[in-house]
């Protein structure tokens, strides 16, 4: 499809020899082009990127739901993973999605948003067979427990490639829409995706139990069909990569600009912010992947009270995903309204307060407090992931409108400069705040270590469950690193973006906050 280039535009797509559904000529800027022809044609791209970006969060978090049914499924060859273990197993896709951030988000320039939408989702093929294949073939199963670990760490790695889809999903959706619509679409496309999340965590513990009765799946251990965790992801998976490649379009004005990246690395603000999104959009992943294992292993009284809670829903992990994927939209709301970097350091203080709450509810031994205190942790997570990506383009605005102010030149040239330097910011800031969710795993890897060590030394099941009891706190070394962070996270948002005793920070608070 191309969009011929005449003066005033057409508001009619023209067929054009090119093949592939490229659009030569795109002006969204233009009022009656966008109104007339631009709008349908950029929804319905929005559409099938949402469609496709869910799937890709699906699978980069599945293993968090996997690793729970490992033993029901017959792995780790008579010894039953280590909670360190298990945690490497959901670490490893937080960290090749991280590092894949950057690539993708290249990939739509050079291949066209359509045709990179087909290919990213036909890579989703490749870590939902591997694990459907691990659990059919008896191949894995009858190797030692080392060499299970391993194979089992390299499937779980192929599921990183569902992390690199925000990166390439976001940037091609920016180029399809004017700024001022630019917010709404970018934020319906960042919490369609989020939402995967929750969707995988929801179903698919649902899915691996379908025909094993209740009075068995409600037992510590019980049969599930867990090469289903793969395969019921396939066929949605084919009609994303189908509807991607025959309704999609590209832009041939969506171009890399590697420039305004090299550019922004030299900008301190670039940093900041991307530290700042480990504490936000790295604590909403991070927990996301971590949770229902932490329940696992904190709460395991509380799940065989409550079987149903334990078997079907994965300890309520999914409804954290579920909260954190709403008030996204809603962070960004009220930062445009009391600016981003108030909204980003209350959520940051809230988000130490919680944690603490959340510290006591292990050493009470309360699952309520606990999973509450999580919730409203995942809430304040998306909030803040609104909040932040909201700030970014502020910040460089006003930067851009400093610079002028300072040393004059084009004013309209270098507001454009740093308005690409604000967008190559959002890719880095997501790559890295990505990378904080596998931190967060690390963390909470490291604190396991001493239970998993009581654990394994004892010789009996009996003693073994009488180990971990003894070990249920172990979380709360974790937690206290967590609340330590988000001090320091919030005094970094007051230093760098509130406090008003440089020109530079007068500033930018003004502009933070709306001015």
């Amino acid at each position: 499809m191309t969009l011929a280039a005449e003066s005033p535009p057409t508001t009619e797509p023209k067929s054009a020899p090119r093949k592939g559904r490229w659009i030569d000529n795109w002006e969204p800027e233009n009022e009656e082009f966008w109104e007339k022809t631009g709008k349908p044609i950029a929804r319905r791209n929005l559409i099938f990127s949402i469609f496709a970006e869910h799937l890709g969060f699906s699978i980069w978090v599945l293993w968090s739901v996997v690793v729970l049914n490992l033993s029901n499924a017959g792995f780790g060859g008579g010894t039953p993973f280590a909670p360190s273990e298990l945690f490497w197993l959901t670490a490893l896709p937080n960290l090749v999605g991280s590092a894949l951030r950057i690539p993708y988000t290249f990939a739509v320039p050079k291949f066209g948003g359509r045709v990179w939408t087909a290919i990213s989702a036909a890579l989703l093929l490749i870590p939902t067979t591997a694990l459907a294949a691990m659990v059919h073939f008896d191949f894995v199963r009858n190797q030692s427990h080392d060499t299970q670990f391993t194979i089992m760490l390299v499937i779980a790695a192929l599921a990183g490639v569902g992390g690199g889809n925000f990166s390439s999903s976001m940037a091609n959706i920016s180029f399809f829409y004017p700024e001022k619509r630019k917010g709404l679409a970018l934020g319906l496309n960042a919490a369609g995706g989020n939402l995967g999340v929750a969707v995988v965590q929801l179903l698919t513990p649902l899915v691996i139990i379908v025909g094993v009765p209740f009075a068995i799946a409600k037992n510590p251990v019980h049969p599930v069909h867990l090469a289903y965790a793969g395969i019921m992801w396939i066929p949605f998976i084919v009609a994303a990569m189908v509807c991607a490649w025959f309704f999609m379009d590209s832009l041939s004005m969506a171009k890399a600009d590697t420039k305004s990246y090299a550019t922004c690395l030299k900008q301190s603000q670039t940093w900041v912010m991307s530290i700042l999104y480990i504490g936000t959009f790295g604590s909403f992943i991070g927990f996301s992947f971590a949770l229902p294992l932490v329940i696992k292993l904190t709460f395991p009284e509380f799940l065989a009270q409550n079987p149903f809670i334990g078997t079907y829903l994965a300890g309520l992990g999914f409804l954290g995903a579920l909260i954190g994927s709403f008030t996204r939209p809603f962070g960004g709301w009220l930062s445009d309204r009391v600016g981003g970097a108030k909204v980003t350091l209350w959520v940051f203080i809230a988000m130490a307060g919680f944690t603490m709450l959340a510290m006591y509810g292990v050493n009470q031994r309360s699952f309520p407090i606990f999973f509450s205190s999580y919730m409203v942790i995942f809430a304040l997570s998306g909030a803040g992931n609104g909040s932040t990506y909201r700030m970014i383009p502020v910040i460089f605005g006003a930067l851009g409108r400093k610079e002028v102010a300072e040393k004059g030149g084009d004013k309209d040239a270098v507001l454009l400069s740093f308005k690409r330097q604000a967008a190559a910011v959002i890719g880095i800031a997501g790559a890295i705040g990505a990378f904080g969710g596998f931190l967060i795993q690390q963390i909470f890897r490291l604190a396991s270590v001493p239970v998993s060590a009581a654990v394994n030394s004892a010789k009996t099941v009996e003693a073994k469950a009488a180990a971990a009891a003894a070990n249920a706190d172990w979380s709360t070394s974790a937690l206290g690193i967590f609340i330590a962070a988000y001090v320091v996270f919030a005094g970094m948002t007051w230093f760098f973006y509130l406090r008003k005793s440089t020109e530079t920070s007068r500033v930018q608070s003004l502009a933070y906050a709306g001015v």
